[in-house]
């Protein structure tokens, strides 16, 4: 028995069906660069039909406040006006029995960033459930992208993160996380967000927020989507 190496050379054609919301001030403000929010969905809306997206988080507020233009308002309407004026928003769809692929994200959001003007040292990224998992991976080999990172009922590797090498922990350290989760969600425990935040305190991340819902089971999306307080954290986050 010995020894042997392997080297290959592999090219692969990756992407993504997504929304994009750019708010009217774009047309009117050339000069300025927006803030990018990517959000990635739960497992239950993946397949090929772009809009199922919309069922859930940030591109639900921006669907439904379309709608009620002129009409009643709700108590998230606040929430929703911030999103829309303020970011410039992708919600990618996820293949059919796929999970997020942190490659493909990232070339999505240099696609993206190409077209429009994104202000670089302002991408925020979020996601729920499956999106959170996706969140978390992505935010751990990509720290260096990211203002800021708000995981929604997911869950990851506390090892990946306390094993980072020098360089991306170094960054990580300066990258702030809001982590909201339902102390009763039965297909995502609690646990596994306390894992991860446990993992960022012992990698030395300083700015960790950490929302749990006591009441709340798996969907702690709608409330934490809903919430103005949110948005306005995230606008004073850049890197």
């Amino acid at each position: 028995m010995r020894a042997e190496s392997f080297k290959a050379v592999l090219k692969k054609t990756v992407g993504y069906r997504y929304l994009l919301h750019v708010p009217e001030g774009v047309a009117y403000e050339p000069r300025k660069r927006w803030p990018l929010l990517l959000f990635l969905h739960g497992i239950g809306e993946r397949g090929r039909a772009p809009w199922t997206v919309a069922k859930n988080g940030p591109p639900r507020l921006l669907a439904a406040r379309t709608k009620r233009r002129g009409a009643f308002r709700r108590h998230s309407d606040a929430a929703a006006d911030r999103l829309a004026e303020n970011f410039i928003v992708v919600s990618p769809q996820c293949p059919p029995g796929e999970v997020w692929d942190s490659d493909t994200l990232l070339a999505l959001i240099d696609e993206v960033s190409a077209r429009q003007r994104i202000d670089a040292r302002r991408v925020y990224l979020t996601g729920l459930s499956m999106g959170g998992f996706g969140s978390w991976a992505l935010a751990a080999r990509n720290p260096e992208r990211f203002a800021a990172v708000v995981p929604v009922c997911g869950g990851g590797l506390p090892l990946g993160i306390v094993s980072l090498n020098p360089r991306k922990k170094a960054a990580l350290r300066h990258l702030p996380f809001w982590v909201f989760h339902g102390a009763k969600d039965r297909i995502v425990p609690l646990a596994a967000s306390e894992g991860m935040v446990g993992a960022l305190k012992e990698a030395g991340v300083k700015r960790v927020k950490f929302t749990i819902y006591p009441d709340a089971g798996h969907d702690s999306w709608t409330e934490t989507y809903a919430n103005l307080k949110l948005y306005e954290w995230l606008l004073g986050q850049r890197r």
